[in-house]
């Protein structure tokens, strides 16, 4: 049997135009990208602020049961990251972080086109498949 991963999609939004989409997403200056996510049900997450609020979550909770606490910590706090993950957005569907390929080829269907213009400097498609993605450096494994 096949496995079924899921996927997201990812956005690196104009120098200009990040901050102002942390402050308001629907923001005139963003059009057409708030039309598009709404047609989806989609939202943008920054996301250094995703990431400062996991590592927030596990200081409230306990580092112990968040496996990516210490990597997360060195991230936001790295200025060069830092800088890049502000401009970086994950699009949440329905609320959710990762979603299906349906859900997936659709939104990206429509966003392509803006990726190289002056709102969106890039996209980029995600999976969840383990061996797509970067593993935990072994200076911050426990």
């Amino acid at each position: 049997m096949a496995e079924t991963w899921q996927f997201q999609i990812r956005l690196r939004l104009a120098d200009a135009l990040a901050e102002t989409a942390r402050r308001d997403p629907s923001a005139p200056e963003l059009a057409p990208l708030p039309e598009i996510l709404a047609r989806h049900d989609a939202a943008l997450v920054c996301q250094l602020d995703a990431f400062a609020g996991y590592v927030a979550e596990a200081e409230r909770q306990g580092v112990g049961g968040f496996p990516l606490y210490a990597w997360t910590k060195a991230t936001i706090e790295d200025p060069i990251k830092k800088a890049k993950h502000l401009r970086s957005f994950t699009v949440h569907v329905d609320g959710a972080e990762v979603y299906s390929r349906e859900a997936a080829d659709a939104l990206e269907r429509e966003l392509k086109p803006l990726a190289g213009g002056p709102v969106v400097a890039a996209l980029s498609r995600h999976d969840t498949n383990p061996a797509n993605n970067p593993q935990i450096p072994k200076r911050y494994r426990s």
